[in-house]
């Protein structure tokens, strides 16, 4: 069963310096964008002006993170909003990744063997002292339950986090038996339109989702 949202524009933040390093990130306060992902937050940005025009009457939210509230600056002017206008919730952040924030995949798999399923892109197993999928989705549906119906809303979220979030929308297949729903995954820099129980990407960014990149 879906939740009902008001129209959600949900976009993925842009590539960070950590992602180019292909180092875990998770609920770290701020790591930059890279100029390719300022150029991915400028292409997101001009797909939402051409959609929404200047000005838009619509809420603005992001997670806290630094790399995600540097994304949503760059989106709002494009659309000529104020960057005070955006509620920073921490309910959008992405997955806590615990003991292994801030260090490197490849260090993390030569101690610890695979950690990411290949086909699915998905944890394969909970993140020591950090979050599961479930986790996240209880916090997703607190924050979920204090949209205005009557308002659509931009939001700035992370990769795995957004993919809870479009699973509980719009539905996904589970990793684990009685885990929650996860939607596909999607390039960093991708735009979706959500309504009515249904998605539409509105932009897909260049970003990477299986290479040197990464997006937790």
């Amino acid at each position: 069963m879906t939740l009902a949202t008001p129209t959600l524009y949900l976009a993925r933040h842009a590539e960070t310096v950590f992602n180019a390093a292909a180092r875990m990130q998770g609920h770290m306060g701020h790591t930059p964008l890279t100029r390719n992902g300022i150029r991915q937050a400028e292409d997101m940005g001009r797909a939402l002006r051409d959609i929404l025009g200047p000005k838009p009457d619509i809420d603005l939210w992001a997670s806290r993170s630094g790399r995600t509230m540097q994304t949503a600056a760059i989106i709002a002017e494009h659309l000529e909003r104020d960057f005070f206008d955006i509620r920073a919730d921490d309910r959008l952040l992405e997955i806590d990744v615990g003991d292994w924030e801030g260090r490197s995949y490849q260090e993390i798999v030569a101690e610890s063997g695979p950690i990411v399923c290949p086909d699915r892109r998905v944890f394969l197993r909970k993140p020591p002292n950090g979050e599961w999928y479930p986790d996240i989705a209880r916090r997703l549906a607190s924050w979920i339950a204090d949209l205005d119906p009557a308002r659509p809303a931009l939001v700035i979220s992370h990769g795995v986090t957004a993919r809870v979030l479009r699973g509980a929308l719009v539905g996904g297949t589970p990793f684990d038996p009685g885990c929650v729903p996860l939607a596909q995954d999607a390039p960093q820099g991708t735009v979706f339109r959500i309504e009515a129980g249904r998605e539409e990407p509105i932009h897909v960014g260049h970003g990477s989702v299986d290479g040197k990149s990464k997006g937790f």
